[in-house]
């Protein structure tokens, strides 16, 4: 007959011991592992979603710098093109006026390279002690060479005077049939540039002296500027002829800077300034798409997931917290402030306007070229965006609380991991609890099967004994 006891029954009880622990265990602890699985689900989401707040509002900063850019101005009124950039390129500011330029390069400004007299003995040549010095532009800047000094270390001497790297000046060897020579070169460019040195024995250079002029040969003693001696540019606009010590030209007409990159005979080009409407027009949509990226975004965080009929049902990572509500209202303060423009001073007059459903910004094209078409707004458009107090810069400037070091974003990051650790240390707590409760109902469930064992022992002896003396009597 098989036994009745069932596998982890109490062997004297029949009761399942192992059972009734873990029911009981598992009832003082689910209060408790409750609390603690629901506030750590709670703290992760938490975390993850502040991450991503972090990731939304860098990626929100980096566009607003992008479009805040002053060397690629993103919001410029005007235009400026060149026919020929072989020649010449040119950037308008606001302050220009639209037309046409017509400009002639005869030749750009060039800067003064000058050469030593060679060294037969290479870049290991020995040079004397004493003070060299390098003049430019009436300005001396003074080099020490001390004993065992050779034409390298004085080359690597002048490379590392922070004076001379101010100045623009540098130094090199070249080595050809007559042995090294220390040239020097200087990015300042124009007439009057030129580089002379003197104080040395064998260094002195003569800036004004050209050697080598149109490819002639170098002898071992030839010292001087280096086929030419530096020049201003010359070029002429509308037939006006204009010189200038610098290749980039921000005097000749007003608002526009023209960058003079190669002259000759035939260098002319044709710079045609005008409304930047397109690109005034792109430059919007990138800021309306980085702003509804990060509103989008943001708002995901806090928006549970509906069912069919429209009822929540799984919350997002951040629902019920303030924290991504008080980012938005932070960047949206900016765009309802009036701008600092003559005639343009809200978004609105650009076509930009808020979406009451989602929050979002839509752009109007039509009300757009409207605004730079009829009422001829596009020089304002610079201002309104990235001028002094901008809706970029106070853009940037709202959100740098959460994003900066040691901010709110990282503050509340701090905080959630050390909720984080708690928890943990709750849950660790809670186990060693579970464990020991277990130990302790297990022994009293088994003591208590062992005693019921030894009674019902017990009583069947008893039951024995009752039923012999009663099977003697019944024999009698």
């Amino acid at each position: 007959m098989a036994s009745p006891i069932l596998p982890g029954l109490g062997l004297g009880s029949g009761l399942d011991t192992t059972a009734i622990v873990k029911v009981l265990v598992d009832s003082d602890k689910a209060a408790k592992q409750g609390q603690i699985t629901r506030a750590t689900t709670a703290n992760t989401n938490s975390i993850s979603g502040v991450g991503t707040l972090k990731s939304l509002l860098a990626s929100f900063k980096a566009a607003m710098t992008s479009l805040s850019s002053t060397t690629t101005p993103q919001f410029a009124g005007l235009a400026a093109t060149s026919s020929a950039t072989s020649y010449v390129t040119a950037t308008a500011s606001n302050t220009a006026v639209a037309g046409n330029y017509t400009v002639k390069v005869d030749n750009i400004a060039t800067s003064s390279k000058v050469t030593s007299a060679a060294f037969a003995g290479g870049t290991t040549s020995a040079i004397p002690t004493g003070t060299l010095t390098i003049a430019q532009n009436g300005v001396n800047y003074n080099l020490n060479v001390a004993s065992g000094a050779t034409l390298q270390s004085v080359r690597d001497s002048i490379n590392a005077d922070t004076s001379l790297k101010s100045a623009g000046i540098s130094a090199n060897i070249v080595t050809d049939s007559f042995g090294s020579r220390l040239v020097l070169g200087s990015s300042t460019t124009g007439a009057g540039s030129d580089i002379s040195v003197s104080g040395i024995a064998g260094l002195e250079i003569d800036g004004t002296n050209v050697v080598g002029a149109g490819g002639a040969a170098l002898t071992a003693t030839s010292a001087g500027a280096i086929g030419a001696i530096a020049t201003d540019a010359k070029f002429s606009i509308d037939g006006m002829a204009l010189t200038s010590k610098s290749n980039t030209v921000d005097k000749a007409i007003s608002g526009l800077t023209l960058n003079l990159v190669a002259g000759g005979t035939n260098a002319i080009s044709t710079v045609t300034v005008a409304p930047n409407n397109d690109g005034l027009k792109a430059s919007i949509q990138k800021f309306v798409d980085a702003y509804n990226a990060i509103a989008t975004n943001i708002t995901a965080l806090t928006k549970p997931s509906l069912d069919a009929d429209g009822n929540p049902t799984v919350a997002a990572k951040m629902t019920g917290d303030a924290l991504p509500r008080s980012i938005l209202a932070t960047i949206r303060g900016p765009l309802s402030e009036t701008g600092a423009g003559d005639k343009l001073t809200v978004l609105a007059q650009l076509g930009i306007t808020t979406n009451q459903s989602t929050g979002a910004l839509d752009f109007n094209t039509t009300k757009f070229n409207t605004a730079m078409n009829d009422k001829k707004l596009s020089g304002e458009v610079q201002t309104m965006f990235t001028g002094t107090n901008g809706l970029l810069e106070r853009m940037t400037n709202a959100i740098d609380p959460y994003t900066k070091t040691g901010g709110i974003l990282d503050q509340r990051t701090t905080a959630l991991n050390k909720t984080q650790t708690r928890l943990t240390n709750d849950q660790a707590a809670l186990d060693r609890r579970v464990e020991t409760l277990t130990a302790v109902l297990t022994k009293k469930y088994n003591d208590m099967d062992a005693l019921v064992g030894k009674l019902k022992a017990t009583a069947s002896n008893i039951t024995s004994m009752f039923e012999a003396i009663s099977a003697q009597q019944k024999n009698s």
